[in-house]
């Protein structure tokens, strides 16, 4: 289990985040949220990496608009969840995703990355030098932006029934960065690796988690 902390990034906005493992840890992880808070999802996949001697924090990125914000699955939360997004700036959003990989100083930083997070995980790669490796899953803005320069390795996940990110997406992706590392796991839909949403799949979720570990495990 982890504990609370408190940050503040360049801009001065203060925000909470969910810290885990080992502060002895030589490797660490950045761990950003989807559009649902730092919730009880998102805690036990921090608690997961720690487990695996990971020092790990996930900044609240919705602190931003909403304090203590977090969200279920329901159609209503998703709603609300992406409202939440919407008032977050892009900018605000990376640097406080700075501040939690320099709360981590000293040790070898990665940043992971899930919905919204999967694009932020790209973006820390391409709009930062913080990290050493960079994994993405299932990004929605990630196309959009795919002819950013990584300045790390880069490995994303995708799912091929993702009714939001279109295989054509991918391939677009996957040709503009040939270098990064993508796969494409069949018949999974958005969300494949969240255990609380009726779209998890769970072969597909241990395969990519870990696909992620032994990614993390080489380049940390």
């Amino acid at each position: 289990m982890g504990t609370t902390i408190t940050l503040t990034a360049a801009d001065g906005h203060s925000f909470s985040a969910y810290r885990a493992g080992p502060d002895t840890a030589a490797k660490a992880l950045v761990v950003v949220q989807e559009i649902f808070g730092v919730n009880h999802h998102i805690r036990n996949v921090c608690d997961r990496f720690a487990a695996q001697g990971y020092a790990v924090i996930a900044p609240a990125l919705f602190d931003r608009t909403s304090r203590n914000a977090e969200l279920g699955y329901t159609a209503e939360d998703v709603a609300k969840g992406r409202d939440l997004r919407a008032g977050v700036p892009d900018a605000g959003a990376m640097a406080d995703i700075e501040a939690a990989a320099n709360a981590l100083a000293g040790k070898s930083v990665g940043i992971v990355g899930y919905c919204w997070g999967g694009t932020l995980a790209w973006w820390g790669a391409t709009r930062t030098g913080k990290f050493k490796a960079a994994s993405g899953w299932y990004g929605g803005g990630i196309a959009a932006t795919r002819t950013e320069t990584p300045h790390c390795p880069v490995q994303l996940h995708f799912g091929e029934k993702d009714t939001g990110i279109p295989l054509a997406d991918v391939e677009l992706i996957r040709a503009a960065q040939p270098a990064v590392e993508i796969f494409v796991y069949p018949g999974a839909q958005h969300g494949f690796g969240c255990d609380e949403r009726g779209s998890f799949s769970a072969p597909d979720a241990a395969l990519a988690q870990e696909r992620t570990l032994a990614f993390f495990a080489k380049h940390l």
